[in-house]
């Protein structure tokens, strides 16, 4: 009987893993309709399923949040380490660390169950299946995925370090608890201790270093004056009786490090028993040296993120400004994610996974793409990510897209945010995207949604702990006649402390029975934000202080507040001994990520039982469907669910407590890591094969352009230089085009060509008054070289009688097909369906394609190439290839002369080309591609030449790197050519372009 029990259970476990699997891939609609339907009538409407299936932020998956391991119940005696514990020789332990899975005791190996998988699905639901009820080896995390060759190395990155430090000049750092992120340290130390199979190591910045003054001695006698003890403000310097002012002496800034302190930091934190720790050091170049570090202005490095990028992911929008600071901020940004990437690379190991924490590290996914294709890389956000319509008002969107889409896995707290992101991908960079990902440089970024949980263990032992109880007795003591409403938020606009505070004086205001028996302490910790815009913290204190003052002067009296604030850190065991003693939990955020303490008042509350009151935009409403939900700005509606909390039967109460300690306890941090890392070793697995074209590094490229000493740039025009346009004879180039083609082609140095599919001509009435630059018409049949004005015909040889067959097929498609048109070259034939009904258009192309293949190209020794919108016929030995090759061979050897001199003294170099910039955007440029990566490590250096392709991502290409849009490409050459938006030397750069400059010199330059 046993046995057939616990074969049984082996069962149902097994069959909860594979259900937990097949619920990723259902909507909504079908998780809904699986639920149970039969619920009582007299059930309040926050614990009807018909309410609490219906997502109340718009956009989540009930599916989502759905508990996905064992309900065991959490064993709170399990000896762990403090919840906020600064001792690092401690390892986490905790007992629900990872989701406890069973399989079927005949079940096959890893290897096995990963064959012939077709989905990240599928290879997920393996991985799960394959487990035995314990911890899973690296050896079957391989096995389930062995072409991944995975090493076992876990790389997390997150902006600060788990330590505040604080250092000391004889040498000695104290390493400090960091407030905030509780729940990320707790992960990174579940990853790091002996229960889990990987090898873990976190890079982060040391955060800002606090240097401590150290008072001096006290002097064996007094002075006789104090004029030698500087003053504390020049205010109270002492005035000269002659009117002259002392001499001071010069002010240092900054905060200097010996490099021997700096490696002691290092070694401490590399050998943390807790949390293997490797440091970044942000500081300008000319701050560092081989003899130490000076660290000035270090709050720089985190401007940009929280006084553009935070408040705009929390709906917030800044007062349009002239953009100086900003174009400061954004180089330091855009710094600070290079220099992440550039520590990571020092340490990376192929094989190794690298987890990005955060909107500090946005860029740093494509920066880390660039430098190694093939990396595995996920991203996790713990905040919100707005709308398209939000997103849209921040100048650097489409970078901060395509950074984070250099993943290969992107997490969110919350369906909505998921949703939201690849909408944007599709709405602001034309990417195309569904529910589960979105298709970009070649391949497929998986987006997934990972509420994040929170150590239960640590909670439980510390709010349980000895001195916590002496707290929690003394606080029901001194309120023993009072209902306790607890609110605990940091001071910042988004976290809904003034609402609260509204919503609990139109509660006293309803219900006055309730004055003097129910009292809302109010904790709010200062603000780790460094938040911009029109409201800084201090607005917000100024309020929230307003309020306060103004519902304890109406409703209150000399023996009484109702309204208890704290503005201040409480101490941990403080913290708890309040959740503990609270009857409701308030939370009435505005826009919030993954708010930590509704999970810990829950923990808090598994005897006492206290609903919980939480804002439906919170990333934990979602996760947490038996709370009260509420709209923090419907005030009267807020106050009606403070009573019914506040009177709700004990029955009730304890029936939402136990649903909801129940997810809390099994859906924890340790929980929450795993299934990540899961989702994206199974991610991998589907993708392997796909072939990644990461966004252009700018700042290599650049890097080369300067060392160089002899160029060749090659671009083509339609789709590269200029946007698509539905009359090909509209698409002329701007003014910006042609002053910085100009200023790139007046170094010397610069040979640069335009490589087009169109006519000499057009070429000619275009761009035909720069004498410095030189072109190829018609797919290579004719070029013209810088400085002269006569046209070279390399076709003129070439049997042309195919034309008559070529224009009778194009002609009978053109007349079926309303709005396409031929466009006669002197060699090659265009069929152009820009104009047409693009469904037609694209139909006919087809077969027209095939027409032409079965009859002009088995006769006639031509090409058919399909373009954007067209089909072009040519002779086999014309292409842009063939183009590409002669003008590397020439330059190589000389023959090519520009049309400056080579040398300033008249002499010709006899150098070859170090550095080749090719850009192209159809399959016309692919030829171009071919022909330089051929002549890549031969005729030319292969670091030295830089293939480009422009437009849709997920092309297969040739090229090296890719762009977005033509726009980028005229950004690019403009930062080569050191010129500004309008391609004049005198302006400023741009300010992508100034944070590119900035991340190669390693200074914003002035």
């Amino acid at each position: 009987m046993a046995e057939t029990r616990q074969e049984a259970g082996a069962n149902a476990a097994n069959n909860v893993v594979i259900k937990e699997a097949e619920q990723m891939s259902l909507s909504p609609r079908e998780s809904a309709l699986g639920s149970d339907s039969q619920e009582s009538p007299d059930l309040p409407p926050h614990q009807r399923s018909s309410v609490t299936k219906v997502p109340v932020t718009p956009g989540i998956q009930s599916s989502t949040y759905l508990s996905q391991t064992s309900t065991d119940s959490v064993d709170t005696k399990t000896p762990s380490p403090s919840y906020f514990t600064q001792d690092p020789g401690k390892k986490s332990s905790g007992v629900a660390n990872a989701p406890p899975t069973q399989s079927l005791s005949d079940v096959s190996s890893p290897t096995d169950l990963a064959k012939g998988a077709t989905s990240d699905h599928e290879v997920l639901r393996r991985m799960s299946v394959s487990l035995r009820g314990r911890r899973e080896s690296i050896s079957e995390i391989r096995a389930a995925a062995p072409d991944l060759a995975l090493s076992g190395n876990i790389v997390s990155v997150t902006f600060t370090t788990p330590h505040a430090l604080k250092y000391h000049k004889s040498g000695d750092w104290e390493l400090g608890y960091r407030r905030g992120q509780s729940a990320l340290f707790d992960a990174f130390s579940y990853l790091s201790s002996d229960e889990t199979p990987w090898n873990h190591t976190v890079v982060a910045w040391t955060g800002e270093i606090d240097a401590p003054v150290t008072s001096p001695s006290a002097p064996e006698a007094l002075a006789d004056t104090t004029a030698s003890i500087p003053g504390l403000s020049h205010l109270s310097a002492p005035i000269p009786l002659d009117g002259e002012a002392p001499p001071t002496p010069p002010e240092v800034d900054g905060l200097w490090i010996p490099r021997e302190h700096q490696l002691k930091l290092e070694q401490q934190l590399a050998h943390d028993k807790r949390i293997k720790t490797i440091p970044v050091w942000l500081a300008d170049d000319t701050e560092t040296s081989e003899e130490g570090i000076r660290l000035n202005d270090q709050k720089r490095w985190r401007r940009y993120a929280e006084h553009t990028i935070y408040p705009l992911f929390h709906y917030k929008q800044h007062e349009p400004n002239d953009g100086r600071s900003e174009r400061i901020e954004w180089a330091d940004y855009f710094r600070t994610n290079l220099k992440f990437a550039n520590k990571i690379i020092e340490i990376y190991k192929p094989g190794d996974v690298v987890v990005i924490h955060d909107y500090y590290l946005l860029l740093l996914p494509s920066m880390l793409r660039q430098r190694a294709p093939n990396m595995y890389i996920s991203f996790f956000l713990h905040c919100p990510f707005p709308s398209s319509e939000f997103l849209r008002c921040l100048p650097r969107r489409k970078e901060v897209l395509e950074g984070m889409l250099g993943a290969n896995l992107v997490g969110f707290q919350s369906y909505s945010y998921s949703r939201h992101f690849a909408s944007c991908c599709t709405r602001i960079l034309d990417f195309p995207s569904d529910s589960v990902g979105v298709d970009a440089y070649g391949s497929r970024v998986e987006v997934g949604v990972f509420p994040i949980g929170i150590d239960v263990t640590k909670v439980e032992q510390m709010a349980w702990s000895k001195d916590v109880s002496g707290m929690y007795d003394a606080l029901k003591d001194l309120y023993k006649d009072k209902q306790i409403i607890v609110g605990r938020d940091r001071l910042d606009s988004v976290r809904g402390v003034a609402q609260k505070l509204m919503a609990f004086e139109r509660f006293l205001e309803l219900y006055p029975d309730m004055r003097e028996k129910v009292v809302l302490i109010q904790v709010t910790s200062p603000n780790t934000i460094e938040e911009g815009g029109e409201e800084p913290e201090n607005k917000v204190a100024s309020r929230v202080n307003e309020l306060v003052m103004r519902i304890n002067g109406t409703y209150g009296s000399l023996g009484f507040s109702p309204v208890q604030h704290y503005p201040q850190y409480l101490s941990p065991e403080e913290y708890f001994a309040l959740l503990r003693a609270a009857n409701v939990g308030l939370i009435t955020s505005v826009r919030d990520g993954m708010n930590t303490t509704s999970l810990e008042y829950v923990v808090c509350q598994r005897d006492t039982h206290g609903p919980l009151i939480l804002s439906e935009f919170s990333g934990t409403a979602g996760s947490l469907r038996d709370a009260i939900h509420i709209n923090p700005w419907d005030l009267t509606d807020v106050a009606h669910q403070i009573y019914n909390a506040l009177t709700m039967s004990e029955e009730k109460r304890k029936a939402m407590q136990e649903s909801l300690y129940k997810h809390v306890t099994t859906q924890n941090v340790q929980s929450w890591i795993t299934k990540f890392l899961r989702k994206l070793v199974a991610t991998l697995a589907s993708n392997k094969n796909q072939n990644v074209t990461p966004l252009l590094d700018r700042t290599l490229m650049l890097k080369q352009y300067r060392e160089a000493k002899k160029r060749l740039f090659m671009f083509d025009y339609d789709g590269t230089l200029t946007p698509i346009v539905r009359d090909p004879q509209a698409a002329i180039p701007s003014e910006r085009v042609i002053q910085t083609l100009k200023a790139l082609a007046a170094d010397h140095r610069n040979a640069v060509w335009i490589i087009s599919g169109r006519d000499q001509e057009f070429l000619q009435q275009h761009l035909g008054h720069i004498p410095e630059l030189g072109f190829s018409a018609e797919h290579g049949s004719f070029i013209r070289h810088p400085g002269k004005d006569t046209w070279e015909n390399l076709a003129e040889k070439l049997d042309m009688s195919w034309q008559a067959d070529v224009v009778e097929i194009f002609q009978k498609y053109t007349d079926r097909v309303p709005g396409s048109f031929i466009e006669r070259k002197r060699c090659a034939l265009t069929w152009h369906y820009r104009q047409a009904d693009p469904e037609q258009g694209l139909h006919s192309s087809q077969a027209l394609h095939k027409d032409l293949e079965e009859t002009v190209v088995k006769k006639w020794d031509v090409d058919v190439m399909k373009g954007k919108a067209n089909l072009e016929v040519r002779p086999t030995f014309i292409n842009k290839g063939e183009i590409a090759k002669r003008l590397v061979n020439d330059y190589n050897s000389d023959i090519a002369q520009l049309a400056k001199a080579n040398s300033q003294n008249g002499k010709s170099e006899k150098e070859k080309l170090d550095f080749v910039l090719c850009m192209g955007d159809d399959f016309t440029d692919e030829d171009m591609f071919r022909a330089l990566n051929g002549l890549s490590g031969t005729q030319v250096e292969r670091d030295h030449v830089f293939t480009v392709t422009i437009g849709a991502s997920t092309k297969v290409t040739l090229a090296k790197w890719h762009m977005l849009e033509p726009e980028d490409v005229v950004e690019a050459i403009a930062l080569l050519a050191g010129v500004g938006p309008s391609g004049e030397g005198h302006e400023q750069l741009s300010q992508v372009n100034l944070a590119t400059v900035a991340g190669l010199e390693g200074r914003v330059p002035e």
